[in-house]
């Protein structure tokens, strides 16, 4: 049996992937992964904020919002107590390179086209094996159409991808109009590989303070039914690999990831809940299930339940729609 995937090119021991999280914030952290059995590394992300705001240009900004508007207090966060700044960032590759064996995939998340994007060359040249792009933007003008809001992901990822060699993976957002065309059209401008779904934190109302105020809530199983649903769609009809990386917390979740076409998961909530040590659970559940359904390798398990190899494609569209209200039963 082999739990072997290949996914942007590199060769990985197993389908798990520890995706972006506190949880790559030192070497130390990085090589506990190792051990637990992941079989690849997702840094956190570098924001463009630490790169484009000089500490001089943020204190000053801060400085003078706060004197005018009481409700900025806290609306930025402390830069120098947010994650490390950019020198220290590669710096950190470079050490986890140096210590783990397992490949490190660096992450830039902005949302503007600009020099920031630079440090993809910088990422790469640190020793990252890949780069994974997360593009965190939010459209609120009442003027910007669609079309506009695609074209943005769509120049940002030229602009990376010019600059870089290593693989790309963009990890894409589920808020698009049609999602189907938006993967087509970053796969066709280059994309190596599709990260299903960045997951926006939304901001909460505190009753008591009177302001917005920043909730964590950790994902669950049942967030994974949207990415895969689209990595089953998508399967087979873009060349590009597929990667899901949110709700995958048991074996099943993994399983189901795998199957519908997904070449890795990816986990960061569970691992975060209740420790790395998941991993090899998860591992050791995995092969347990596929000797008892007598699956020889997870190559043979990836895309075996997607659309194209369904038996009632349509239950990944509006059929299943239907079937989900039909089989509700209220209780009396």
């Amino acid at each position: 049996m082999t739990l072997t995937t290949n996914y942007l090119g590199l060769v990985l021991k197993n389908p798990i992937v520890a995706s972006s999280s506190p949880l790559s914030h030192t070497v130390e952290s990085i090589q506990r992964l190792e051990d637990a059995g992941a079989s690849a590394v997702v840094m956190y992300s570098l924001f463009e904020e630490q790169i484009t705001f000089d500490s001089f240009y943020v204190d000053h900004y801060l400085r003078n919002s706060t004197n005018s508007y009481a409700e900025s207090l806290s609306y930025f966060p402390e830069m120098d107590s947010y994650n490390v700044w950019p020198d220290e960032y590669l710096n950190l590759i470079r050490r986890a390179k140096e210590s783990v064996d397992i490949p490190i995939i660096g992450s830039l998340n902005g949302v503007s086209i600009g020099g920031w994007t630079n440090y993809a060359t910088l990422i790469e040249d640190a020793g990252a094996d890949a780069l994974e792009l997360n593009i965190y933007y939010l459209p609120t003008s009442l003027e910007i159409t669609g079309r506009e809001v695609e074209d943005i992901y769509i120049d940002m990822l030229r602009q990376v991808k010019r600059s870089v060699t290593i693989p790309l993976a963009i990890k894409l957002s589920p808020f698009f109009s049609s999602v189907a065309n938006m993967s087509k059209r970053l796969v066709d401008h280059g994309a190596d590989a599709l990260v299903l779904f960045n997951r926006f934190y939304q901001p909460d109302l505190d009753l008591d303070k009177l302001e917005v105020a920043p909730r964590l809530v950790l994902s669950n199983s049942q967030e994974l039914r949207l990415p895969l649903r689209w990595v089953a769609i998508l399967y087979g009809r873009i060349l590009a690999d597929l990667a899901i990386t949110t709700g995958v917390h048991t074996s099943e979740d993994v399983l189901k990831g795998l199957m519908a076409g997904a070449k890795v998961t990816m986990m960061a909530s569970e691992l975060l809940q209740n420790g790395v040590r998941r991993i090899k659970e998860v591992l050791r559940e995995l092969e347990v299930w596929m000797d008892e359904h007598e699956y020889a390798s997870v190559a043979q398990m990836i895309g075996s339940m997607s659309q194209q190899h369904c038996a009632e494609p349509a239950a990944f569209e509006r059929a299943n729609y239907m079937k989900t209200l039909d089989s509700y039963r209220p209780i009396n």
